[in-house]
């Protein structure tokens, strides 16, 4: 990514947090905490990595209610950061925390042995 493309990245992803926790009101997105976001070079899209607390199915119900309101949070980020054409902003889990603590907990018992 340039240059720009990794400040406006930066900048997405403090406004998303703000956005998912103060102005979406929908009662299925629960703990979310946006891991980083990824944007094109072109600045056309842009893709969301969340974590998320709770099981599997909420976590789907949480990533079905961020899809859901994908529009509202590209026409919010649309008012907050100025660019020509607001990114189309796509959702996807980031699997890498649960990777990290895979690979710690075969760390931990590879220790205690």
């Amino acid at each position: 990514m340039s240059l720009r493309s990794n400040r406006i990245a930066e900048q997405m992803k403090k406004e998303l947090g703000d956005i998912i926790t103060r102005k979406l009101k929908d009662p299925r997105v629960g703990f979310v905490t946006i891991t980083d976001v990824a944007v094109t070079g072109d600045l056309q899209q842009a893709t969301v990595y969340i974590s998320s607390l709770g099981n599997d199915r909420e976590r789907e119900e949480t990533l079905k209610a961020l899809v859901k309101a994908a529009g509202f949070i590209r026409t919010e980020i649309g008012h907050r950061i100025r660019l020509r054409r607001t990114p189309e902003i796509t959702f996807e889990f980031d699997s890498s925390i649960e990777y990290g603590n895979k690979i710690d907990a075969l760390l931990r018992s590879l220790n205690d042995e």
